[in-house]
């Protein structure tokens, strides 16, 4: 009689993003009982294990190994091992190491399960009051300028039709919005820090008035940005506040002037905004600058 191996599964297992009290049950059930947890940071990992009670081995498996030790893993696999990938939070391969083994568990005809939970994406989407129907989750844009006026005007199209969702390191976070406030223009944005943590913050406000919030206080923690179609407003404003919003064309060429936006890109942003035709903002424009 011929025996019959059976590969082990590979279960994608999302962790807490902020608040350890947002682990699933399952997720617990099987960080106990797999063989072995691939992590993006096993010091990281560790911490979250014993605050639990888990007593699993954790190996590294993270953006530097990450190719070397598919054939590792692959083999505890092929050997009938059940693995747990896992990053330092959220959900593995949104934007963190685990995609790769995932299509190579599968090219390998291993199967692969996910215990769903938290995704930093997803939050800010639902905590930004934007309609969330349709969005576009676009990982951590460019660090050159060059490269990221390059990248936003890629997504020109896409956020005047639905939200677009990106990550940000602090020390970056004003260079990247002056470029966004640049290239898209002033829109309405929520800025979401420290989602899930003690200290989260939700900012639901212009872009250009976030840039002006963050230029005066330094960010702090980690962000997640979502920016919104030029037109979006909050469901639960009134009508009140939706006329007060109006917007003032020479008051927002003034806005953006003093924000250091060229004639070009302010002109775009306040025709957009007012439905003006261009040659009349063009001409509002003009008109300030001859007089300042």
């Amino acid at each position: 009689m011929t025996g019959v191996s059976l590969s082990g599964i590979l279960y994608i297992i999302s962790t807490p993003i902020g608040n350890l009290e947002d682990i699933s049950l399952r997720a617990l059930r099987l960080l106990r009982e797999v063989s072995v947890i691939a992590a993006e940071d096993t010091r990281h990992t560790r911490k979250l294990l014993n605050h639990f009670e888990i007593e699993t081995p954790a190996t590294a498996y993270h953006e530097h190994n990450k190719l070397t030790r598919l054939d590792f893993l692959l083999d505890k696999l092929r050997a009938g091992e059940n693995i747990g990938l896992v990053s330092d939070a959220g959900t593995p391969c949104i934007s963190d190491p685990g995609w790769e083994l995932v299509r190579a568990a599968l090219e390998a005809g291993i199967a692969v399960e996910a215990a769903p939970g938290p995704a930093a994406p997803i939050v800010a989407l639902v905590l930004s009051g934007y309609a969330p129907q349709s969005f576009t989750y676009a990982g951590f844009p460019p660090r050159k300028k060059s490269e990221l006026v390059v990248w936003l005007a890629g997504w020109r199209s896409v956020v005047e039709k639905h939200p677009l969702i990106f990550f940000e390191a602090p020390h970056r976070l004003v260079a990247t919005l002056e470029t966004v406030l640049e290239t898209l223009g002033d829109r309405p944005v929520a800025i979401c820090r420290e989602l899930t943590k003690l200290h989260q913050e939700v900012r639901r406000e212009k872009l250009s008035e976030s840039l002006a919030h963050f230029r005066a206080t330094e960010p702090r923690g980690e962000f997640t940005l979502v920016l919104a179609p030029s037109g979006e407003t909050l469901d639960n404003e009134t009508d009140e506040e939706k006329a007060s919003a109006e917007i003032d064309p020479r008051q927002r060429l003034l806005e953006l002037k003093g924000a250091g936006i060229r004639a070009k890109e302010a002109v775009e942003t306040v025709s957009r905004e007012t439905t003006l035709p261009r040659r009349q903002v063009y001409d509002l424009w003009l008109n300030l600058t001859n007089n300042s």
